[in-house]
């Protein structure tokens, strides 16, 4: 046999086994953690179903972030979560001025302005429906009306101080909307938007739905979230954002969908490549550690690099302040 075929020589030492990453290795900067705000001021509520999470009330912003940020915190992303004000058909809270996510981000760019600040632009933890966007009176998503309220949202965030709006409704031509609401504003050449452009119709979103009390009050969400075997329309999902004005393209979940994930690689070989891992995914990975299925450092490392080995330049993940303690104490090679 050619000498071609020995492989074992590339990994006998940590310098060679680093040589063979290829650029797959995890960095601060690769890293957002979302984060729920909500409108009491002071709270800090635990997530029964996601360990070590909680909603944050936004008086307690410095003592929440303020250790990660030593640590090498780069990004954030804001979700609101309102509970004293009663919502309606139209989410008018999502932009309320007094609320938790305005409020969020200028206490956040006041106190850490290093600090990216990224809010997802959704309706539903606003609405009393509790789905995506605004509806006709059948009870089906009126997209026309949906995207100029998304747009309004958005807007108002960028106005507040946001460097990024990321637009997670999955309506038609909502990114083109948001885009054109942003320059008539004046606020294009600042705000980015990452686009939840192949977000999928997924089983793993129910303790990110209990916490920010979205589930939707009837129905599902299956008309405007893909349907988990739909490769094809996931591609053109994210050729449609990329054309409309997206900054950041998004896969969402990630794990289930690392296909798709390299699908975007190829389709915006120039664009920023986010993934989300997203909430039942976290509590996945937790409950196999706690049965003793594996290291749950091992674990969370090893679903990271195939990430990027997917093709993601950025991940959201809950886990991102183990990693940022991880990545400071790398395990031997």
């Amino acid at each position: 046999m050619g000498h071609n075929t020995i492989l074992h020589s590339s990994i006998q030492t940590p310098l060679g086994r680093e040589l063979q990453a290829q650029g797959v290795t995890l960095k601060k900067s690769s890293l957002m953690y979302p984060i729920f705000l909500t409108d009491e001021p002071f709270a800090k509520e635990p997530l029964g179903s996601m360990p070590n999470q909680f909603r944050w009330g936004v008086e307690r912003l410095g003592e929440f972030l303020g250790p990660l940020v030593e640590r090498g915190l780069c990004s954030v992303i804001i979700f609101g979560v309102p509970t004293t004000k009663p919502k309606d058909e139209v989410g008018t809270l999502a932009d309320d001025c007094e609320g938790p996510v305005i409020q969020g981000i200028k206490k956040i760019r006041q106190i850490f302005p290093s600090l990216y600040v990224a809010v997802d632009v959704c309706l539903c933890e606003y609405t009393s429906h509790g789905h995506c966007g605004i509806l006709c009176p059948d009870g089906s998503i009126n997209n026309d009306k949906s995207i100029a309220r998304l747009s309004d949202v958005a807007v108002a965030y960028a106005k507040a101080g946001a460097h990024c709006v990321a637009p997670s409704d999955m309506m038609d031509n909502r990114i083109q909307a948001i885009h054109e609401g942003l320059k008539r504003e004046g606020l294009a050449h600042r705000t980015s938007i990452m686009a939840y452009s192949a977000k999928f119709a997924s089983s793993m979103y129910g303790p990110f739905r209990e916490a920010v009390a979205s589930a939707p009050a009837f129905g599902d969400r299956r008309c405007y979230q893909l349907p988990p075997n739909a490769r094809g329309l996931a591609r053109r999902a994210i050729l449609r954002d990329v054309q409309e004005g997206a900054d950041i393209v998004m896969v969402k979940p990630t794990m289930p969908y690392l296909d798709v994930l390299a699908d975007a690689r190829e389709l915006a070989p120039d664009h920023p490549r986010a993934c989300y891992h997203v909430s039942g995914e976290y509590a996945i990975l937790h409950a196999a550690a706690s049965a003793g299925v594996g290291d749950l450092r091992a674990m969370v490392e090893e679903s990271m690099t195939s990430m990027l080995r997917a093709g993601a330049t950025l991940i959201l993940t809950y886990f991102t302040p183990e990693l940022l303690t991880w990545l400071d104490h790398p395990r031997a090679c």
